[in-house]
C-alpha cells in the first residue's frame, strides 16, 4: 500500500481490448499521503516491520484476503500484482475469496493464516475465536505468529485509508512501493 499515482484523468473512460469504453474512473477523495505525510511514513515503517520473518507468498495472500473482505480495490490491485510478480499463481489468487471450498489449493499453514486473517479482519463476535487462534498457533512459532498478527493488523489499517479516501486502483506497477 502506498501513495496513489493516477495516469488516467478522473471520469475519463478507459478503452478495453475490443475498444469499448469502460465506466469512468472515480477521482480519489483526498490524497491522505500528502496531507498526513508523517502518518504515511510511519505506516510504511510499520508495514516493513510487520513483514519481517514472514514468507513473502503468505504475506501477499494475507494482504489480498483482508483487502477482499474490506473491499479495498486499491490494495487488491497492488497486492495481486505483487503476488503475481513474486510467482504466485493466478489460480490461487482467484480461489482465495472462496478458500473454504478451495482448501486443496493451499497448505495447512496458509489455511490457518487465511482463517486468522478473516477472524482479525471481521471481529464480528468481538474477538478472535480460540479455535482459530489455536490452529494458527500450531502452524506458526510465537514470533512468526506475532508477525502474522501484525501483518494482518497493518493491512487492515492500509485498507481503511484506501477505502475511506477512495484511492483509485489500476495504476500500480509491481514492486513500485517496495
Amino acid at each position: 500500500m502506498s501513495a496513489q499515482t493516477t495516469t488516467t484523468p478522473a471520469d475519463t473512460p478507459a478503452p478495453t481490448a475490443d475498444n469499448t469504453a469502460r465506466a469512468a474512473e472515480h477521482a480519489p477523495r483526498l490524497s491522505w499521503t500528502e496531507r498526513a505525510p508523517e502518518v504515511y511514513k510511519a505506516m510504511v515503517r510499520l508495514d516493513a516491520a510487520a513483514r519481517r520473518g514472514l514468507d513473502p507468498t503468505l504475506y501477499e495472500l494475507v494482504k489480498i484476503r483482508a483487502s477482499q473482505i474490506n473491499h479495498c480495490a486499491f490494495c487488491l490491485d497492488m497486492h495481486t500484482k505483487d503476488a503475481l510478480a513474486a510467482g504466485e499463481s493466478v489460480e490461487r489468487i482467484i480461489q482465495l475469496s472462496a478458500w473454504e471450498e478451495s482448501r486443496h489449493f493451499y497448505t495447512e499453514k496458509e489455511l490457518a493464516a487465511i482463517e486468522l486473517t478473516e477472524a482479525v479482519t471481521v471481529l464480528t463476535d468481538g474477538f478472535v475465536p480460540d479455535e482459530v487462534y489455536e490452529r494458527a498457533a500450531r502452524h506458526f512459532e510465537e514470533t512468526e505468529l506475532a508477525q502474522l498478527i501484525a501483518a494482518i493488523t497493518v493491512i487492515n489499517a492500509w485498507n481503511r485509508f484506501g477505502v475511506s479516501t477512495r484511492m483509485t486502483p489500476g495504476h500500480y506497477q509491481p514492486g513500485q512501493h517496495a
